[in-house]
C-alpha cells in the first residue's frame, strides 16, 4: 500500500480550516482540473460521520465515479474517508488538524494501493504517487489561502 502525506502549515483557526476541508462545495471549486463533482449522497454542505459522497472525476484520462464513506470524525481534528467503491483497490484519507501555537497544521495521510498486482504497482510508481502528490499540494495550498484571507477578513 501506498501512504502520501502531506503537511500544511495554515495561518488560520483549527476551526476554519477543519471546515473548509470538509465542505462538499469549496473542494468541488478549489481545482479547475481535474473537475470533480459530487454526483450523489452529500452534495453539499460539510460532511459528516457517515455521510457517503459520490464523485464523479476525470483522472487519468477517464472518467471515474469514487464512492466515498466518512468512517471517522472527531471535530475539529480528525475526518477519514474511505473507499466505497471504485477505481482503487483500497483508498483511506485522514485529515488530521492540529493546533501549534498561533496556526494550524493540516496533515494529510492518504492510502492507496492500485488493482492490477504488479502492473499496478508499477503504474503508481512511475506516474500515479507523483500526480497524487501534486494534487494534494495543490489543494492544500488552495485551502491555505482560502482560510488565511478569512482570518484577515
Amino acid at each position: 500500500m501506498t501512504l502520501i502525506k502531506v503537511e500544511t502549515p495554515i495561518n488560520a483557526d483549527i476551526k476554519t480550516c477543519f471546515n473548509l476541508a470538509r465542505d462538499v462545495d469549496f473542494y468541488q471549486k478549489s481545482l479547475k482540473q481535474p473537475k470533480e463533482i459530487a454526483i450523489s449522497g452529500k452534495t453539499s454542505g460539510l460532511v459528516d460521520l457517515d455521510d457517503i459522497v459520490i464523485w464523479e472525476t476525470s483522472h487519468f484520462g477517464y472518467v471515474q465515479h469514487l464512492t466515498l464513506k466518512i468512517v471517522e470524525f472527531e471535530s475539529p481534528n480528525l475526518f477519514v474517508d474511505e473507499l466505497v467503491s471504485g477505481s482503487f483497490k483500497t483508498y483511506r484519507h485522514e485529515h488530521i488538524f492540529e493546533e501549534e501555537e498561533n496556526k494550524t497544521i493540516m496533515i494529510d495521510k492518504f492510502y492507496y494501493k492500485l488493482p492490477f498486482g504488479v502492473l499496478g504497482k508499477f503504474i503508481d510508481w512511475i506516474y500515479v504517487k507523483g500526480y497524487m502528490t501534486r494534487l494534494l499540494k495543490t489543494r492544500n495550498e488552495i485551502l491555505c489561502s482560502k482560510a488565511e484571507m478569512a482570518v484577515t477578513a
